[in-house]
């Protein structure tokens, strides 16, 4: 062993120097080296940093720098993650989206352009005119459909969501709503009132018997029973004629 080599490291180096640092890492680290000004510095990391990738040997794993535009990288020539002013696309970092793609400023990434679309139209509805379905001959119908898909920012946009078209329907009157409404609540209250005229008359009726019995009740009792007297010409003698 090198004089400048140690066993005895920190850190996860199997073998290192006090200048260089790690030389090399213990099972399943990988070896990378860190710049500190002029100098490189040697580390044993359980995954590679941000801009390298991972290769394992049967002797050393080491992590190997992405390209310039990569932030992130399964290999050199596979990108994951693109560094800022790049969008991702299929593994590579690019300044502009191939024909066909739009680039999408939140993931970073190009995508496939979305256009709008939209339901069926729903059946035309009534003829109306004024919000009435009466009291006129021309009119207008109307029918509807949803949006099922936005567009994305390169994508077609989306359509118009309501229609409407001329319609004509045979005249018929419209029912005045206000006068049916004052003659049902007329008839209501005249029926309430009859309700009631009857009920008070039926209430007073019980009331003037009730009273009638009250007062027959009180006259028997402060009337005095009559005594019976006896007949006065049933207690007389027989009278005597023949002398």
């Amino acid at each position: 062993v090198h004089p400048n080599v140690s066993q005895g490291c920190q850190g996860g180096c199997a073998t290192c120097s006090d200048y260089n640092g790690c030389l090399s890492c213990k099972p399943r680290l990988f070896f990378v080296l860190e710049r500190i000004g002029m100098k490189q510095i040697g580390v044993c990391l359980s995954s590679c940093p941000s801009g390298y990738y991972g290769t394992r040997y049967p002797d050393i794993n080491k992590c190997a720098k992405c390209k310039a535009d990569c932030d992130t990288c399964f290999t050199r020539n596979f990108c994951t993650k693109c560094k800022s002013g790049f969008y991702l696309y299929s593994g590579k970092c690019l300044e502009k989206c191939p024909d066909g793609l739009e680039a999408n400023n939140h993931t970073m990434e190009c995508t496939s352009i979305v256009h709008c679309e939209a339901s069926e139209w729903s059946p035309w509805s009534p003829c109306t005119k004024k919000g009435k379905t009466c009291g006129f001959k021309r009119g207008n119908e109307v029918r509807v459909r949803e949006i099922v898909q936005h567009p994305s920012a390169r994508g077609n946009p989306c359509p118009a969501t309501s229609e409407s078209r001329k319609c004509i329907v045979q005249r018929k009157r419209c029912q005045k709503e206000g006068k049916g409404k004052k003659n049902r609540e007329e008839k209501r209250k005249k029926s309430n009132k009859d309700e009631s005229k009857e009920t008070r008359q039926e209430s007073k009726g019980r009331a003037a018997r009730r009273q009638n019995r009250e007062q027959r009740e009180n006259n028997n009792k402060t009337q005095p029973k009559k005594r019976k007297v006896p007949n006065k010409e049933q207690n007389l003698a027989p009278v005597d004629t023949a002398h």
